[in-house]
């Protein structure tokens, strides 16, 4: 056929694309998998391409293969860690659920390159998989893929959005709102308090993250086919993980348990867990500003959010709270992923998960949805909104709820009778407590101060 060449594997001859840098194995899991169009993620290709020339280099201080393949197979995956030949890897995420098929893609594409630049054959499962499975490179991408990704883009982008949350809260201290419990007026607050909170939401997701991805730096690279480290040198997996933390600069470790790291994803569910725990931080967050955003004149209208492009197709004028939205619909999609993610882990079967690929494809997506949607929402929505001070004050001073501070000195049943008529006539708690309690006026403008009130303590 013109426009393709034949390729061999151990079950026979393939048709494979003319320009292909893959070969047989690769080709028949196109052809086996024609599911989603889904291709495994960009960090996930790194970390296979790290963890290839990181073996070729470990395989050569143990004196396992020629230096000349050893060299020609870094060199080769340093491109495939750079993200040179990503169209070449061609194998849809739902294939076996080893990811052998990926594993094969990869040692062939870097065996193609490797054969190339040495001018004589690089095999791709004698040299460039030598010392390794399946069942251990796949799992050990999964945890380095996502130790990276997270170490380098997701804990960076809480870091810039906690500190973004932190510097609008010290520019609006000095503004007083109306607290809601049940969406319903309650005592005042300072914006900055409410702030903080969501400071301090983002500050908790980074500790829980990171703690997550202790467990992530063990690796299973080493275990081989099923944990007992058959056809590696025994010093491989110990050499390969201190090799690859020299390389990266994170703190990868080998497994202290093969077996455990080959037959389960419990780290990678434990890490979309916090994942999840983010996700969910975030909502409250986004809908906390779509609703102080709401209005401009017949919702809260607290603050205007940075008008970013029209809101309709139909209504001129209308500009939307987009960036809450866009974060919004990213946490629906991580808590979905992470629903994904727990059921991949549940498919460990005695000595192998088989639903590595979904697990990899929808951390890996979790996690850098995440770290965009943090900075957006720290730089486009969180750092530009302005406040609505007037309006804010207008709504304290009329608010019948501020009659709780008044209840030590009251009690909660006139306490009640005031507010119930100064709701009822529209009027501010004070003028109506001078005329139904007998506290002199300086004493009632000092407890009903809405600054004063968002400091706690017992009126006197």
């Amino acid at each position: 056929m013109s426009g393709f060449r034949v390729e061999k594997d151990s079950m026979g001859e393939m048709q494979v694309p003319q320009d292909a840098l893959y070969a047989a194995q690769t080709q028949r899991a196109v052809e086996n998998f024609p599911v989603s169009h889904l291709r495994m993620p960009r960090g996930f290709i790194r970390a296979l391409g790290l963890i290839k020339s990181t073996a070729a280099q470990v395989n050569q201080s143990l004196k396992l293969i020629d230096p000349d393949i050893a060299e020609s197979i870094q060199k080769a995956g340093s491109e495939v860690e750079s993200g040179k030949h990503d169209a070449q890897f061609v194998v849809d995420v739902f294939q076996t659920g080893s990811g052998t098929s990926t594993n094969m893609n990869t040692n062939e594409v870097i065996a193609h390159l490797a054969s190339k630049q040495l001018g004589s054959k690089v095999h791709p499962n004698d040299h460039v998989n030598m010392g390794q499975s399946s069942n251990d490179v796949i799992p050990t991408a999964i945890h380095v893929s996502a130790c990276l990704e997270t170490h380098e883009r997701l804990l960076p982008a809480l870091q810039f959005l906690e500190s973004t949350i932190k510097e609008k809260a010290k520019e609006v201290d000095s503004v007083v709102k109306n607290g809601r419990t049940h969406l319903m007026d309650a005592m005042p607050i300072r914006m900055s308090q409410e702030l903080n909170g969501w400071a301090r939401q983002i500050e908790l997701a980074y500790e829980r993250i990171q703690g997550a991805l202790k467990h992530l730096s063990f690796l299973a690279q080493g275990g081989t086919a099923v944990g007992t480290g058959i056809n590696a040198h025994p010093e491989f997996g110990e050499k390969f993980a201190k090799t690859l933390a020299a390389s990266t600069g994170f703190g990868f470790q080998t497994s202290p348990n093969y077996f455990e790291s080959l037959s389960t994803q419990d780290a990678a569910v434990e890490l979309s867990g916090q994942l999840k725990t983010l996700a969910v931080s975030l909502t409250k967050i986004a809908n906390d500003l779509r609703w102080m955003n709401s209005g401009p004149h017949s919702g809260l209208g607290e603050i205007a959010l940075p008008a970013l492009q029209p809101g309709s197709s139909i209504m001129p004028g209308k500009v939307n709270p987009v960036i809450p939205e866009s974060v919004a619909m990213v946490c629906a999609q991580v808590i979905g992923n992470d629903v994904t993610i727990t059921l991949g882990g549940q498919a460990g079967n005695f000595q192998l998960n088989v639903m590595l690929p979904v697990i990899a494809y929808n951390l890996l997506q979790s996690i850098d949805i995440l770290a965009n949607a943090c900075s957006l929402l720290a730089k486009s929505a969180i750092a530009g909104f302005e406040v609505k001070s007037e309006k804010l004050l207008d709504l304290v001073e009329r608010n019948p709820i501020m009659v709780t501070a008044l209840n030590p000195l009251i009690g909660y049943e006139l306490g009640a009778k005031i507010a119930k008529q100064a709701y009822a006539d529209g009027r501010r708690v004070r003028d109506v407590a001078s005329e139904l309690c007998d506290l002199p006026a300086d004493q009632l403008d000092k407890v009903l101060d809405p600054a004063k009130l968002t400091e706690g303590g017992i009126a006197e």
